[in-house]
């Protein structure tokens, strides 16, 4: 019989959500004020202020699209004197393109792709930096966020992207680099930002962001989101999700602060099956790099292949943190993060599997892709950060201990798709069943036509849970140190060390309990950074730099695709497979330039980089791993961020990246892919987004998003096509407290495809989509 899930409680919620933002919109429209005054600065010039509750010098003009420093203390020099490719999209950015989610703002950073998800390989976010998975190297304030999420930006401040090996600054992995989510924290000064969004394919929006202070030390912080939508261009797709975010923070302008966060999460989607590959005559093992598959939906792009009876996708995210600092004396501060966080995914996705040479024959297999996971993650991070004078040098520094344990639990759900009474319950095999005959009912509607499926076929088979699956705790001890040393107004040293200690266990269990397979892993690695920045003018600077990361076995704890799994890995005929458990290693050579032009409003960059992955994980027999694959990424990027004139603003860039497998190991089927490229490494990728104010009311923009052909696979037998996609927005000010903002996305309703699965499917992204939304501010 067919599973119908149960609703998560998103109505109430999502009521609740609304139910607030009006009330406080009609009862503060009066009575509230525009702004609090900012609090005085204590620190002498000369001091930098991280994090802390007031910025030294001049304050930045908050709608510019041009940002001065990272949030992290671990940078310890501004972003033009960090010898490094780092990208920060501010919030006027994210308010401006009209994004809704984490993939929708880094589509503004060139470099970066995503690639999809499915059963072993979790869903969720999944980018690719420099052509390296980041899926496990997301942050949140500094501290890692681990589990596989789709996040939102609801709560976030801004977003930081930081470009190649950068495992000295956030541990383990970070081979292509970082991502890291700023969130909004509480702030002296009562401010009010309440929004409904209504658009396109049944989308509906509603955000509240309200700030008040209590007292001179004391303020808390409130967002909430409602969110559904459809997927344009896409059948039976949608999205549901809520979210709360409170801050509290106490002792605002003193000596000691303290900020109290919690941030909460719920999704209920129905996820998109994507698009299968079309495949020659002979079948999957035909394929060919001369003639690589491509999606093919059988005419229809809006073909959807899942079955909305059985798919379903829900998620929810628990993160509370508390943060303590302490100014020693007017040059160092002290901190300690203590956080914990839970993140929860439960589903079954349809892929349209092509595996079996089906869709020659105009069929597709739904095959079944399941998933349940949890993740807890507790960290203590303490650091120490400020300007010290050694031997007459000043030293901006930054050094730490981070502590923590994460724990992944992982089963999945048991799809019978056989439905013919009286025989045993095994699955059927697409490569006998999926035949023109076979589409519909005879199957079961586990086949499905691929020029015209229907997602309410009345699919009968049965779904139980299934609790065999695999345990992964690690635990981190690290230790961190970081410097600019300044030698003289035109020279700096930007130095980096860290050590980590990271111990991980693991264990196998069938549906009883029993456990199968158990065993561990101890990595010790230090990795580190080191750079030299010449500055021919205080506003700009040359640098060379050169930095390296490391990847242990077991480094996503089963939360995202692992070069470098752990040992017990079972092949295919069910044999463990034995691996040198040696961590993975990369490294970065980069030469650069930066300049903060008219008057420090427009910044623009421009760096020439190489970055190398040694001792590779590869399989050299049918039992055997070893680390002696090595791939490389080499390039040139471009930027330009900030204000041209007072009314015109820029966000832009450009990446080039050349990238190959140079040496896949001994066994055969990997060393014939030595000289390929590389899976979501577009060579070219391009992004504009500009704005210009025709009136004090009125400003108008729009950009241009360009990624070039995206192989799927190291063979280079799959691949996504390249796309430009053009967007474009208007706002209008209707008082100092209510603005309209339009917003069009895909404004040629492109077809594309934005994330490329290495074998049998591509997801499509969405069409056109317009956002009309209504803002008051007080």
């Amino acid at each position: 019989m067919s599973r119908q899930q149960p609703q998560l409680p998103v109505s109430s919620p999502r009521l609740l959500a609304s139910a607030i933002g009006v009330a406080i919109t009609a009862g503060s429209a009066g009575q509230m004020v525009f702004a609090a005054e900012k609090t005085s600065e204590q620190a002498p010039s000369n001091t930098i202020s991280l994090g802390a509750t007031a910025i030294t010098g001049e304050a930045q003009d908050e709608t510019s699209y041009n940002v001065e420093k990272a949030s992290s203390p671990k940078y310890t020099a501004p972003l033009v004197d960090t010898p490094r490719s780092i990208t920060v999209i501010p919030q006027q950015v994210l308010k401006d393109t009209g994004a809704l989610n984490m993939q929708d703002a880094l589509r503004t950073v060139p470099g970066i792709t995503f690639g999809a998800g499915e059963g072993g390989n979790p869903q969720g976010d999944r980018p690719f930096i420099r052509g390296f998975d980041a899926q496990g190297d997301t942050y949140l304030d500094g501290v890692r966020d681990t589990g596989s999420q789709s996040r939102e930006i609801f709560a976030v401040e801004s977003i930081e992207v930081s470009k190649g090996p950068n495992s000295a600054i956030g541990g383990r992995g970070a081979a292509g680099g970082s991502i890291n989510l700023v969130s909004k924290k509480a702030h002296l000064g009562d401010s009010f930002d309440g929004g409904f969004t209504w658009g396109s394919d049944q989308t509906q929006r509603y955000t509240m962001d309200g700030n008040y202070q209590f007292s001179d030390t004391v303020a808390g912080r409130l967002n909430l989101m409602s969110h559904e939508s459809n997927v344009a261009g896409r059948e039976s797709v949608d999205y549901d999700r809520w979210g709360v975010a409170p801050s509290l923070a106490f002792g605002l302008g003193t000596d000691t602060r303290v900020n109290l966060d919690y941030y909460h999460l719920e999704s209920n989607d129905t996820p998109d099956s994507g698009i299968p590959y079309t495949i020659p005559a002979g079948g999957s093992a035909a394929r060919t790099k001369s003639n690589p598959d491509k999606p093919y939906a059988g005419g229809d792009s809006s073909n959807f292949y899942g079955l909305t009876d059985r798919d379903f996708r829900k998620g929810r995210t628990d993160t509370a943190t508390i943060a303590i600092e302490h100014d020693l004396n007017d040059a160092l501060t002290v901190k300690n993060t203590l956080r914990h966080g839970s993140s929860m995914q439960d589903y079954i996705l349809t892929q349209p599997d092509d595996s079996k040479g089906n869709v020659n024959n105009g069929t597709v297999w739904r095959r079944a892709n399941t998933r349940v996971s949890n993740t807890d993650t507790t960290t203590n991070q303490t650091d120490l950060f400020g300007d010290v004078y050694i031997a007459g040098f000043k030293n901006s520094f930054a050094t730490g201990i981070e502590l923590s344990r994460e724990e992944s639990k992982k089963s999945s759900y048991t799809v019978n798709t056989d439905t013919t009474p009286g025989t045993p319950v095994t699955p059927r095999d697409p490569g006998t069943q999926c035949t023109p005959g076979m589409i519909g009912a005879p199957s079961g509607y586990n086949c499905t036509s691929l020029s015209n499926p229907n997602p309410n076929d009345p699919w009968n088979g049965s779904i139980t849970r299934n609790y065999a699956g695999t345990d992964t705790t690690g635990k981190t001890y690290a230790l961190y140190v970081f410097d600019t040393l300044t030698l003289s107004e035109q020279w700096l040293v930007n130095m980096g060390l860290r050590y980590d200690h990271f111990d991980t266990d693991y264990k196998t269990y069938n549906a009883a309990g029993t456990t199968t397979f158990k065993g561990d892993d101890v990595s010790e690695f230090v990795t580190g950074q080191f750079g030299v920045v010449y500055k021919p003018a205080e506003n700009g600077s040359i640098y060379a730099s050169y930095a390296t990361s490391a990847i242990p076995p077991g480094s996503t704890l089963g939360e995202g695709q692992d070069g470098n799994p752990l040992g017990g890995t079972p092949d295919r005929n069910g044999n463990l497979l034995k691996s040198d458990l040696e961590p993975e290693t990369t490294k970065n050579y980069e030469i650069g330039t930066k300049w903060d032009l008219l008057n420090d409003r427009l910044s623009l960059t421009a760096d020439i980089f190489r970055t190398e992955k040694d001792n590779a994980r590869v399989q050299v027999d049918t039992t055997t791993y070893e680390n002696a694959g090595k791939t490389r990424v080499q390039g040139v990027e471009l930027s330009a961020t900030g204000k041209i004139t007072d009314k015109w603003q820029v966000f832009a860039g450009y990446a080039y990246m050349d990238s190959e497998q140079v040496d896949g190991g001994d066994l055969p089927a990997n060393k014939a892919n030595d000289g390929n490229e590389l899976p979501n490494t577009p060579k070219n990728s391009a992004s504009l987004w500009t704005t210009y104010q025709v009136t004090p009311r009125l400003t108008i923009g729009g950009g241009a998003f360009y990624v070039d052909d995206v192989f799927g696979n190291v063979a280079n037998t799959t691949m996504v096509n390249d796309y430009v996609r053009y967007d474009a927005m208007a706002a209008y000010k209707l008082t100092k407290n209510i603005d309209l903002q339009l917003n069009v996305q895909n404004l040629t309703d492109v077809t594309y495809y934005d994330k490329a699965f290495s074998n049998h499917f591509a997801n499509q992204a969405a069409g056109r989509t317009a956002l009309l939304s209504t803002n008051f501010h007080f």
